[in-house]
């Protein structure tokens, strides 16, 4: 089986982004220590306000179910939801 690439590239509400940051760093280090994790990470764009990308690397279909299954996760999503503009998550796997 593959191993599964998620890019989520998220955008803030205008006023929102140091707020989206707190939320969305809360769910990095939980998910890193979640099994089936090999890469969890955050990055804020150099080139536009309140756009931020989680890039992570699952083991497997399975691993990725459990995270996003996870208290942490669904936390996350909860929390964030009122300072999100858009969300656009490409799942991919590497040719």
């Amino acid at each position: 089986m593959e191993n599964i690439v998620i890019t989520a590239i998220i955008k803030s509400k205008p006023d929102c982004e140091n707020e989206l940051f707190e939320v969305l760093h809360q769910v990095v280090h939980p998910s890193r220590n979640e099994s089936g994790c090999i890469t969890y990470k955050l990055h804020k764009s150099l080139d536009e306000q309140g756009v931020f990308v989680f890039y992570e690397i699952w083991q497997d279909e399975e691993s990725l179910k459990k995270h996003i299954e996870s208290n942490h996760y669904k936390a996350y999503r909860l929390q964030a939801e009122q300072l999100i503009e858009s969300r656009n998550v490409h799942r991919l796997f590497l040719v």
